[in-house]
């Protein structure tokens, strides 16, 4: 648990900057945050907020449902948007140029494999790709410990090479309809409040799409996590798990993205509640179900430019925003230092 002995402190800190109380929003809640972080982690009161080489991981993996046809694009999709990714031209990397964030890519299990030689792309993959989540188990249990360790192992890798602000996205055709089955088994939701159109898919896929989730969710555990992973997540959510996890274990904060990677980082916090003391909620998506699993999480999200990508596109976009916080209150005066009499 991130221990609130600092917290006075802080706020007294924030609260002394020339402004009104509670002027700057949002952005005080995250400075107190980020301050509240780095306090613990330094075990003294911080002045300075750093923010080193902020990255973002995009885990892709594929699914078997997606031959049910729920998706707009077939799973070959996720393969041209890796070499996307690599080669620089997809969403996520135009926001990372223009932020200043860096990129990897992880293969956690997709359907056609990438030959890529680059310290940028790592393979990690559970297998070539999930089972169909409507009629089987996703995956098996072994696959879901395995994938959380993977996940865990590529955060730490980033965080030890100077990273102290972590962004996950991803890739997957039909991994909404993982997130969306996630979220409707955990929280006993009806899954029709909790499937959405995903890319922008028709009437009668959107039908297939909410029965073909209901089938999966009959066969989860809502009080076991790790089986409602193995019945309907999926490789590269996994792995996200486990980057969560590591990443509040080495007491790092993380942008979180948009309803898949949020689905991720949701049950992450079911595993260790402590996760979710370093979320911070980038946007809310245009995707039905985000809505309800940020109200789930108490999440306040910074931005709501009804994005529905993926690929941590809306993770990046906030980074701004965390850098002015940290600016803010890093070298914003106190009244006593401007002679600002109050």
């Amino acid at each position: 648990m991130l221990s609130q002995s600092y917290s006075d402190a802080i706020w007294h800190r924030i609260n002394q900057k020339t402004k009104p109380l509670g002027a700057l929003g949002q952005l005080e809640n995250i400075a107190h945050q980020l301050a509240l972080i780095q306090s613990n982690q330094q075990g003294k009161l911080v002045s300075q907020i750093t923010l080193n080489q902020p990255t973002v991981i995009v885990f892709a993996g594929d699914h078997g449902i997606a031959d049910e046809g729920v998706s707009i694009a077939p799973s070959a999709v996720t393969q041209q948007m890796v070499l996307n990714f690599l080669a620089g031209g997809a969403a996520v990397n135009c926001f990372c140029r223009s932020h200043n964030v860096a990129i990897k890519v992880v293969d956690c299990g997709i359907l056609i494999p990438v030959q890529h030689d680059s310290d940028d792309f790592i393979v990690q993959r559970l297998g070539e790709r999930t089972h169909n989540l409507a009629k089987q188990a996703a995956m098996t249990h072994e696959q879901v410990e395995e994938g959380i360790a993977l996940g865990r192992k590529i955060a730490k890798q980033v965080m030890d090479s100077g990273c102290n602000l972590l962004m996950f996205g991803e890739m997957g055709i039909g991994n909404t309809s993982s997130a969306s089955a996630i979220l409707a088994a955990i929280t006993d939701r009806p899954v029709e409040q909790c499937v959405g159109r995903g890319t922008g898919i028709s009437d009668e896929q959107f039908e297939l799409k909410t029965r073909l989730v209901a089938q999966g969710v009959s066969r989860c555990n809502s009080n076991d996590v790790l089986q409602v992973l193995a019945e309907v997540g999926g490789f590269e959510i996994v792995q996200m798990v486990g980057a969560y996890l590591e990443s509040a274990d080495c007491q790092t904060p993380v942008l979180v993205d948009g309803f898949i990677s949020t689905a991720a980082a949701f049950v992450a916090t079911k595993i260790n509640p402590t996760c979710r003391d370093y979320l911070i909620f980038a946007h809310q998506s245009h995707e039905s179900g985000h809505k309800y699993m940020l109200e789930e999480m108490n999440a306040e999200p910074l931005l709501d430019l009804s994005l529905r990508l993926g690929e941590g596109t809306g993770a990046v976009l906030a980074v701004p925003l965390i850098q002015a916080a940290a600016e803010f209150y890093n070298t914003m005066a106190s009244f006593e230092q401007a002679g600002v009499k109050v």
